[in-house]
């Protein structure tokens, strides 16, 4: 014979199924919750507003003078120690000119940082930047559509535009450190 705190007991205790739904409903909570949280790292690299997602960067790090590598292209600035480690610098607004454009180092260099690429790119360079605009998410925007076909950058992805009406383009570091005319910085 079973008393009313038995019962009690026994109803307080969810089923395994209960469970499981709960879980579920938890699980798209969360997913929907990270979807909102900031996805990409806007930075400005010359005339470009970019998006780069965070799991691609490692750390900013303060502008550092590069020493110069001779025989190289225009866009390769040289490389810095940085944590122990050698990093190649490139000035990614004159790689994009595809090297018409001189280095834009000057005297105001003092505003320029350091983005390092994360480790697991397994590659050693650092993106010369011009501004850190903050973390940027998908909500923060009012339209999104695709590059053009004749887009000549495979790493440069889908355009977002601002409540600003700036328009942010996405920069895929996986697919830049693959690209053979950015590993290639001999001349």
């Amino acid at each position: 014979m079973s008393s009313a705190s038995d019962q009690q007991s026994a109803q307080a205790i969810p089923s395994h199924d209960e469970l499981q739904g709960r879980l579920a409903k938890r699980l798209k909570q969360v997913d929907a919750g990270e979807r909102a949280l900031s996805a990409w790292m806007g930075v400005r690299i010359g005339e470009r507003a970019l998006l780069i997602p965070l799991s691609h960067a490692s750390e900013i790090v303060p502008w550092q003078k590069p020493t110069p590598v001779p025989y190289t292209k225009p866009w390769f600035m040289g490389i810095v120690g940085w944590r122990g480690e050698l990093s190649g610098v490139v000035d990614l607004a004159c790689f994009l000119d595809a090297g018409h454009a001189k280095q834009r180092v000057d005297a105001q260099t003092s505003s320029f940082r350091l983005l390092t690429l994360n480790p697991a790119l397994e590659i050693n360079v650092a993106l010369l930047i011009d501004q850190v605009a903050g973390l940027k998410s998908v909500a923060e925007f009012v339209q999104a559509h695709r590059p053009a076909d004749d887009n000549p950058w495979p790493f440069l992805g889908n355009l977002y535009t601002d409540q600003q009406g700036t328009t942010w383009q996405e920069l895929n570091l996986q697919s830049l450190s693959t690209q053979e005319s950015f590993l290639s910085i001999g001349i």
